[in-house]
């Protein structure tokens, strides 16, 4: 008898080890996600927050959101999708759309996607970008990475993603990018019921990628990010730092991300590229600007923007930030 209790004992006191343990590794953010999954919106600024999102709403209800992220000093897409998915401003990598669709990308480049630091850390992984604007693909991401590409309209991305994860695929990084909103916008401006409405379409694609996702149980331990690169003016177009240009949304819904959380102030879009390498284990590297914003993971206290490596962005970024605070107050 006395043998069966101390046997007892034995097992309850390691299953009570256990419990934490299992319940730490489930609550870190460093390393604490097996997938990634990028979503882009071209031209939707902070717009999000004005249009009618019902999935987008109900996505990220636990989510941690924020509508003010900053773009790039030039609101322009090649510079801010460079950005987002290098993690360095535009007067690093130099991208322009101009640039960017003259020319293949290789991993030689000085300043390398995230793409390149996944494919280093996990050889073998899946990795695969779905985009309506070709040059991400083959100007922007690397060509030489085993990246999984494909180009269509929005509506046929989106078809195309979702009978991609039903197929059973599970890349480790995912990118993808819509391109209506941007069209609408430059057409018809950000005060048009048109631009709103195609926001409104956009978030019907993203609720029928994140609810594949969901389906193929990738969510589990899988990051959700929604990014735009910048707005527009209210009679369409974008170059500027008005609020309505360089005011962007970036949305994360994960296990450890802060429900309802809200981003340090100074988050820049750029910093997807950082929180996309942080949730897949990877360390930084020494000269990426991206950070890890404050108020987005439970466990994470968030990294404090140094001036350095990018001293002149840092610089003008401030100087254009007091452009749009006084854009906002005047609209």
């Amino acid at each position: 008898m006395k043998k069966l209790f101390c046997l007892f004992l034995s097992v309850l006191l390691a299953a009570l080890c256990v419990v934490p343990a299992f319940a730490a590794e489930n609550t870190k953010s460093f390393g604490g996600y097996d997938h990634v999954f990028i979503i882009g919106v071209d031209g939707a600024g902070q717009f999000f927050r004005d249009a009618d999102t019902p999935n987008f709403d109900r996505i990220f209800a636990d989510g941690a959101v924020d509508y003010t992220a900053r773009t790039e000093t030039i609101a322009v897409s090649a510079q801010n999708w460079g950005s987002i998915l290098t993690g360095v401003s535009y007067l690093r990598h130099l991208m322009t759309n101009s640039s960017a669709a003259k020319r293949e990308r290789d991993s030689s480049t000085r300043y390398p996607t995230i793409f390149k630091y996944v494919r280093d850390a996990y050889p073998d992984a899946q990795l695969a970008s779905v985009v309506n604007w070709n040059v991400i693909n083959h100007g922007i991401i690397e060509n030489d990475l085993g990246v999984y590409e494909w180009t269509g309209s929005d509506e046929e991305v989106t078809d195309h993603i979702c009978a991609y994860f039903n197929n059973g695929n599970a890349p480790k990084l995912f990118f993808s990018h819509f391109d209506g909103v941007d069209a609408v916008g430059h057409e018809l401006g950000s005060r048009s019921p048109a631009y709103y409405e195609e926001i409104s379409k956009v978030d019907g694609y993203i609720g029928r990628i994140y609810d594949a996702l969901e389906a193929g149980g990738l969510l589990e331990n899988g990051l959700f990010i929604v990014v735009s690169d910048h707005g527009h003016l209210r009679l369409g177009g974008h170059l500027g730092a008005s609020a309505r240009e360089s005011y962007t949304t970036v949305a994360v819904k994960g296990k450890t991300v802060v429900p309802g959380g809200a981003f340090a102030k100074d988050t820049r879009n750029r910093d997807v590229a950082a929180i996309a390498l942080y949730a897949l284990g990877i360390e930084r590297p020494a000269h990426m600007s991206a950070v890890v914003p404050a108020n987005l993971f439970s466990d994470v206290a968030g990294e404090k923007r140094a001036l350095y490596p990018d001293l002149i962005d840092a610089i003008t970024a401030r100087f254009f930030l007091i452009i749009t605070k006084l854009t906002a107050l005047l609209h």
